[in-house]
């Protein structure tokens, strides 16, 4: 079928629109036209079957004992029937009755089909639209639609479907990016993901799961099927998914149902607390997860699996933390991958749509440091590739692909491709929602080429794109984080704070005479010593004059010093069993590279500024981060004083201009 076809079809469909302005919002038009595209599509494809069906209902009818369902499932030929003898035709051809007659049409049809169509809150939708008269030309319009299966076949219904959610989505794209990704960005990391594969995928009959754990209305996973059964049209695609936006599923679903591919698979509820497919392991796993998406409302069953079943359940690595979710996705998608067999053969590849919070956030030791390193240490990701700014209708943000698998190829294994594409993008004529950039085919071609030998332009310094492809071994995002500690060093003396620090402390309240105390020490007013042991005997001594005992027990002693101490660079060294006590106020840290000795690290990089330093080593902590911007960053020296002087006398005398044009 030409492109041409596709859009004549779908803009049959979408005309019901000028029916529905005044009395539908422009955004919900989708909730009317898809659910009748998919209720005249599912009556063309079973209409060959129609009368068997009927027959066989009515020959099993009252018949309880009997598994009726599967009967009529074999009569129909497909997963799904319907036993009236309605069509939308004969329905629009009662104006007074219709919706009573499409009510019923819906009820006969196979549990599965009304779900989808009972998702799509169909039957309030033929209230709506009954009362506003407008139901029986609806039906009418739909009724006229040719989508018989020898005029449409599956893999043409699903462009011409595609169209019409395209065009829903556009039409709401303030909530767009909640359940669409643009289309060019899936096409792209297909590319991305089936690309190494393009040789096996290729033998006659091979068979390949594709599986979203947040299909939304299941772009990514129409794209895999298309994209594998174009490099061999004799290749078995088998589709799975699970959404929790119950319209999104219902259009997923009905896209499935409509293409040939078994509804079952498309699954309904969060994939964290409800897997829907448990146990169960795929080829290739992809994803657009919400960004930044708290994960509260599911925090009890996240961690009820981490801690009674952990590193054999699907977060063992670590949970990040509670507002982003990002990373228990992709978790949840490791846990899917195919295991490798001893003679090679197996495993899965991965790859989802991430901001850059999951590239860096947390600290050493943290769940999502602890995530990261668990992936990299497993040697599963292959690359991290950045897309433009502004790509996606619902965020302007920078996004990233990451792409992982089980089953690197040797020259891969142990590396880590970064990719930046930041600069691959068109500008859109007119912007949609926050979508300003989209990639053009010539771009998705060329990033695709880019990422698939990677590794032979790493290492060409003469390739126009050398600077765009950079490839790290594994354990270069990794780190320890070490504590470096210096001593504290006090002086000690008497000073009108000093009264007020001792009235102040609780341990010296509680030892001794607060007041007492005090007057025991303004003798000792503005003098000073170097040593602790100095201080102390000239307050033993003080307190002794003044009649007042000098309380025993280390409460007392700590307090005394908290008082009477002050911190100077010159002073005393305080020890602890004979060890220099660290000042907690000097305390620092530093990220080492896991692949550098900590101590040379001192002694190269602190020392020389603070030679008293050393490392705590039982604090030391191993962190993994991916810092790609850092790794592509290029100076930029600032512009010469003269230039920017130029400018702003430039700027000035046209402000000038400007003012004298309005004072005329």
């Amino acid at each position: 079928m030409s492109t041409s076809r596709h859009t004549e079809l779908a803009n049959h469909a979408w005309s019901v629109a000028d029916l529905l302005r005044g009395d539908y919002k422009q955004s919900d038009y989708g909730k009317v036209i898809l659910p009748f595209t998919v209720l005249r599509r599912l009556e063309c494809v079973l209409a060959p079957t129609r009368d068997k069906v009927r027959e066989t209902a009515e020959r099993f009818q009252g018949q309880d004992d009997v598994d009726i369902d599967r009967f009529l499932v074999r009569a129909a030929g497909h997963s799904f029937y319907n036993v009236s003898g309605y069509t939308l035709k004969s329905i629009a051809a009662d104006p007074a009755q219709t919706a009573k007659h499409l009510q019923q049409y819906i009820g006969a049809f196979s549990p599965n089909a009304q779900a989808v169509l009972h998702r799509y809150e169909f039957p309030q939708h033929i209230r709506r639209l009954s009362d506003a008269n407008l139901l029986y030309q609806v039906v009418a319009r739909f009724a006229d639609l040719d989508l018989q299966p020898a005029t449409v076949d599956n893999h043409q219904m699903g462009y011409v479907f595609e169209e019409l959610i395209r065009r829903f989505a556009e039409q709401s794209n303030e909530t767009a990016g909640e359940h669409f990704t643009p289309r060019e960005v899936i096409e792209l990391m297909v590319n991305l993901l089936i690309a190494p594969d393009d040789d096996a995928l290729s033998v006659p009959g091979v068979v390949r799961t594709v599986m979203d754990p947040a299909c939304g209305t299941g772009g990514m996973l129409s794209a895999a099927e298309e994209h594998i059964t174009k490099l061999n049209k004799s290749a078995k695609v088998k589709v799975y998914g699970q959404e929790l936006n119950p319209e999104s599923w219902a259009i997923c679903r009905s896209d499935m149902m409509i293409k040939g591919q078994d509804p079952e698979n498309i699954k309904f509820g969060n994939s964290f607390s409800d897997d829907g497919h448990r146990n169960e392991r795929f080829d290739y796993l992809l994803a657009n997860p919400p960004f930044g998406v708290e994960w509260k409302k599911v925090k009890d069953a996240i961690e009820d699996e981490y801690e009674r079943l952990g590193d054999s359940g699907r977060f063992g690595a670590g949970l990040p933390r509670i507002n982003d979710g990002s990373l228990l996705f992709l978790q949840h998608m490791i846990s899917k991958m195919k295991p490798v067999t001893d003679d090679g053969k197996g495993g899965s590849r991965v790859a989802i749509v991430f901001n850059g919070s999951p590239l860096f956030t947390g600290a050493a030791e943290s769940g999502e440091s602890r995530i990261r390193r668990w992936i990299l240490e497993n040697d599963w990701l292959e690359g991290i590739v950045a897309l433009p700014d502004q790509l996606f209708y619902n965020t302007g943000i920078s996004t990233y692909f990451w792409i992982l698998t089980n089953r690197k190829l040797p020259d891969h294994r142990g590396k880590v491709i970064l990719l930046d594409a930041r600069e691959h993008f068109a500008k859109m004529r007119k912007s949609l929602g926050d979508k300003r950039k989209y990639l053009t085919g010539e771009q998705i071609a060329e990033i695709t080429r880019l990422y698939t030998a990677a590794l032979q332009v790493a290492d060409d310094p003469e390739h126009p794109l050398h600077a765009k492809v950079k490839v790290f071994a594994n354990e270069d995002f990794g780190y320890r984080r070490i504590t470096v500690e210096r001593p504290l060093k006090l002086r000690f003396e008497v000073t009108e704070e000093t009264f007020t620090r001792v009235r102040e402390s609780k341990p010296i309240g509680r030892a001794v005479d607060v007041e007492a105390f005090v007057t025991a020490l303004k003798p000792l007013m503005g003098r000073s010593w170097g040593t602790k042991r100095a201080a102390w005997d000239a307050a033993r001594q003080a307190m002794a004059e003044a009649g007042v005992l000098w309380p025993s027990g280390a409460p007392f002693q700590k307090a005394m010093r908290e008082v009477l101490g002050v911190r100077d660079p010159d002073g005393e060294v305080q020890m602890v069993k004979g060890e220099p006590e660290p000042d907690t106020e000097l305390r620092d840290y530093e990220n080492v590279p896991l692949h550098e000795d900590v101590d040379e690290y001192l002694r190269r990089e602190v020392i020389p500024h603070v030679p008293d330093a050393w490392i705590d080593h039982d604090k030391t902590k191993i962190g993994y981060e991916i810092p790609f911007t850092r790794h592509f960053y290029v100076y930029k020296p600032p512009r010469p004083l003269a230039e920017i002087d130029a400018e702003l006398k430039t700027l000035e005398a046209e402000i000038q201009a400007l003012l004298g044009e309005v004072t005329r």
